[in-house]
């Protein structure tokens, strides 16, 4: 005689936060297809209103969103409940602002594009792992960057650190505003 499956058993519950409107109801539904409780917000209000409400066991946010970033919501996820597990997705990969969203309270940072399957392996990594994968790793294993990957890193973080001002970040860094615009037009090779 078998049993019946244990249905008193609850649906893990996600939060999605993400400005694209097709990408995250896209996301929701690949969610939901894998058996999770899906909540959706485009923003940082929205985000920590749900949160507040009820908190998720796990977060997915787009690093970039109009107002403030996905950097603030993962900060005030983390407040609202330490036990939330957090990863930020972004397209615009960099190992400053990965290390930061990490240090905020993140669990994992992937770029897009990123599956929910890579999404759901992300949340299962331990703390003991290494949280963040450079962009052009393969396989996870450390890569030396270029030059022009460290210093891409570099203006990113004194970019983070004034809190995306390009004229205060290019005061601290010694570089003409422009100069430091054209920089940031051009993404450096991972070789």
């Amino acid at each position: 005689m078998t049993e019946a499956p244990d249905d008193t058993t609850p649906e893990p519950s996600i939060l999605l936060v993400d400005d694209d409107e097709r990408f995250r109801s896209r996301m929701a539904r690949a969610f939901e297809e894998r058996g999770y409780e899906v909540q959706e917000a485009e923003g940082y209000d929205g985000a920590v209103a749900i949160a507040e409400h009820e908190s998720t066991e796990y977060a997915v946010v787009d690093l970039r969103m109009p107002g403030k970033s996905g950097l603030e919501v993962v900060r005030e996820l983390h407040r609202i409940d330490s036990a939330t597990k957090v990863v930020v997705l972004t397209g615009y990969g960099s190992i400053a602002t990965a290390l930061e969203a990490v240090r905020l309270g993140a669990t994992h940072y992937l770029t897009k594009p990123a599956d929910v399957d890579e999404v759901i392996a992300a949340f299962g990594r331990g703390d003991a792992e290494a949280a963040v994968e450079a962009p052009g790793a393969e396989g996870g294993t450390p890569q030396t960057p270029s030059l022009a990957r460290v210093e891409w890193e570099h203006i990113q973080r004194v970019l983070t650190d004034c809190g995306g001002n390009i004229t205060k970040a290019a005061e601290k860094l010694g570089i003409h505003r422009r100069s430091l615009q054209r920089k940031l037009s051009k993404f450096p090779m991972a070789r």
